[in-house]
């Protein structure tokens, strides 16, 4: 199947304080160099903000390692809205994100000397896994990765995926499988969540799309891991009902494309239009792309990116322009590298 994907450029995590979060997750997960820090107005996200243009806040920040990043996301305009219930696995929407780290023991090691706390579990493949909530309560699951970018001497790496609740898996699967091109499936199963510590019976469908030399930062952002979760024994809720696209918690699954038109005709195909499409290049301060939405069939966003422009050394007016190139090739590691020296030290 033709590439349409990359990786994940980024989850975007709703929160009231961008640069406390992002102090967090630095410490925590290495996200340490940043791509834009924008503040603007989001208006072309009116059809999921109750109709008003809001202004915003948003950061995206990478870890070199390997893996997508956080577009970590505060209204300035309103006050940012919570849950009105608890959510929890197999409610509809972003569960949980997914980070990777090269050694789970050696992970920690570090994050108990970091006064992280973290809980161990096997999971469904025979491996381990970590379970982190950040201070806002937001789940993370840290598992060993097997795509990486650099060896800096991290921890973890980035983002390597993502936990959705669906009310039927198997009428979200032609999403993935079809139209984004999940061709491998690495377990399909039912029964109890152990990770939880409950009886509550799910199933549980990880899909996984290996990386690939295709797009200019497919190298950086690796593989991608897809995991639905649908609840067998109660009726889910949705996570967002009620609130604003960029309220609190996880509001997207945002990934890279190196073709939108070839990938908004296949997403037709599968009954899947764009909802939102920024159809020309749209300005984010230091970095530029087109952007669209769709939503899945319980109404969790996932956005498209295809990048046009992304600052290397700002002071120097040094940014990678791939506005006029189609199907782009891996950039050379020595360029992505350079971004790094952008990199934030607390």
């Amino acid at each position: 199947m033709t590439q349409v994907i990359t990786g994940i450029q980024q989850v975007g995590i709703g929160c009231a304080n961008v640069h406390e979060h992002w102090k967090w997750y630095r410490k925590a997960f290495g996200m340490d160099v940043p791509v834009f820090d924008d503040e603007a107005e989001a208006k072309l996200m009116t059809r999921y903000t109750g109709g008003e243009v809001h202004k915003r806040q948003a950061a995206l920040a990478m870890n070199l390692s390997g893996g997508g990043g956080f577009e970590i996301w505060q209204f300035k305009s309103r006050t940012p809205v919570a849950p009105s219930f608890k959510p929890q696995m197999g409610d509809l929407g972003i569960n949980v994100i997914k980070m990777k780290t090269r050694d789970i023991d050696r992970l920690k090691q570090y994050y108990k000397g970091a006064d992280i706390d973290f809980v161990e579990h096997g999971s469904p493949d025979g491996g381990k896994a970590l379970w982190v909530n950040d201070p806002w309560g937001n789940p993370f699951q840290v598992v060993k990765g097997d795509s990486w970018f650099s060896s800096r001497n991290q921890p973890t790496g980035g983002v390597c995926g993502v936990i959705i609740g669906v009310s039927d898996i198997d009428k979200a699967l032609p999403l993935y499988t079809k139209a984004l091109g999940f061709e491998k499936v690495v377990y399909d199963q039912s029964g109890a969540f152990e990770d939880l510590g409950s009886n509550e019976q799910f199933r549980r469908v990880l899909l996984r799309k290996p990386q690939k030399d295709a797009g200019a930062f497919s190298k950086l952002l690796g593989h991608i891991d897809v995991e639905l979760v649908q609840c067998l024994d109660r009726t889910p809720k949705n996570i967002f009902e009620g609130r604003y696209w960029g309220d609190l918690g996880y509001i997207h699954v945002c990934f890279d494309t190196i073709n939108m038109d070839a990938l908004g005709a296949r997403l037709k195909e599968q009954g899947y239009e764009f909802t939102i499409d920024s159809a020309n290049s749209f300005d984010m301060g230091e970095a530029a792309g087109r952007f669209s939405y769709i939503v899945d069939p319980d109404g969790t966003w996932i956005e498209f990116v295809q990048t046009h422009r992304v600052p290397v050394l700002k002071k120097f007016g040094w940014y990678i322009n791939l506005k006029d190139q189609a199907n782009p090739k891996p950039l050379p590691n020595w360029m992505i590298k350079a971004m790094g020296l952008n990199r934030i030290k607390d």
